[in-house]
């Protein structure tokens, strides 16, 4: 079941949010710290213990792995702005609920309100990826991540232990048969695994994932979450800035992609500052396609706050259409100085 809604109160950058997002497409727009990776990242955390039932603040603690000893962790995501001393997390999926309290001076231990049986009973499958590509650096990751205590977000973690699983033996019904034809014929073969190493396997050899443009990388995790059924009917995808080292000729592949995903029954969630990742998304959108896009924004009261719309034409504010706007105003001016 895919998320209906999420409330979150005095966490982190949010004084109050209240958002119901879209069951297919969910795209996440504005300036830098308006909150668009900590929305998506508090999502990830409630749809991953669905499956593994670990307590939600743990699984926030690693998500976002705040700064401090152990026991003041979860403290450092309360908003205290205006002197609040607890957050509050609730995340929906239909009938079911997430609820959380964060109180400040918690000393490690968050305080689970109401957490509905219906949740774990539901578990859903979830996939995050990251701005920063962790592939071609995966050899010995886990085992380093196991037994160290190093500075990665749980995300690095998780999304290596979805890459790592074999292809299934029955291919997933419904998975539009072009779909892993196009991603092959984008990054020029197929993607293997030996060992802990990823590898472009083509009628040529093996290119080690090291050698690999890194915008090439993220079309073969594409590929390998596709073919291995991590991406299925029922899953939810949350992808942060997947514009980031990526050209964007590639961009409307990505956007089929997703696309084609979300007509299968996979939620999507991305945060982008792209303009040609809006317009790709704008333009290949088919009558019946849900999708939405919610404009993160700072009120003049400092509050960041969100306007939704089903429409590219309605997002406001939009910050990304804001700089373009300023780039072409400029230009002009430039021009017509010419002209004096």
């Amino acid at each position: 079941m895919t998320i209906t809604r999420v409330k979150l109160e005095n966490f982190t950058v949010f004084e109050s949010l209240d958002l119901e997002p879209s069951p297919g497409i969910n795209v996440l727009v504005g300036a830098n710290g308006t909150g668009k990776t900590h929305f998506m990242k508090v999502c990830y955390a409630a749809c991953d213990i669905s499956k593994t039932e670990e307590s939600f603040a743990e699984k926030l603690a690693g998500v976002f792995l705040p700064s401090g000893q152990r026991s003041q962790k979860l403290e450092r995501l309360v908003n205290r702005i205006g002197g609040s001393e607890v957050a509050l997390l609730t995340v929906f999926r239909g009938n079911s609920l997430l609820d959380v309290s964060l109180p400040y001076h918690l000393f490690g231990k968050a305080i689970v309100k109401d957490q509905s049986k219906d949740w774990s009973n539901l578990p859903v499958e979830c996939v995050y990826i990251p701005a920063k590509e962790i592939l071609s650096n995966a050899p010995g990751f886990r085992s380093l991540y196991a037994s160290r205590e190093v500075h990665f977000e749980e995300v690095y973690l998780d999304i290596l232990d979805r890459a790592y699983l074999p292809a299934l033996r029955n291919p997933i019904d419904n998975v539009p048969i072009g779909l892993l034809d196009k991603l092959e014929a984008e990054i020029g073969g197929t993607v293997t695994i030996k060992g802990e190493e990823f590898f472009l396997t083509d009628k040529l050899g093996d290119l080690e994932f090291t050698l690999l443009a890194e915008g090439l990388r993220k079309l073969g995790l594409m590929w390998l979450l596709i073919r291995n059924g991590t991406l299925k009917p029922g899953t939810v995808l949350f992808w942060d800035e997947p514009e980031t080292n990526l050209n964007p000729k590639l961009y409307g592949v990505v956007i089929h992609v997703l696309l084609e995903l979300q007509r299968l029954g996979v939620q999507v969630f991305l945060a982008t500052h792209d303009y040609v990742i809006l317009r790709e998304i704008d333009l290949q959108a088919k009558e019946g396609d849900q999708v939405a896009f919610h404009s993160l924004y700072h009120t003049e009261e400092g509050q960041i706050t969100c306007h939704t719309t089903d429409k590219f034409r309605e997002i406001h504010p939009n910050a990304i259409m804001e700089a373009f706007d300023s780039i072409y105003d400029r230009e002009i001016k430039r021009n017509l100085a010419g002209l004096v």
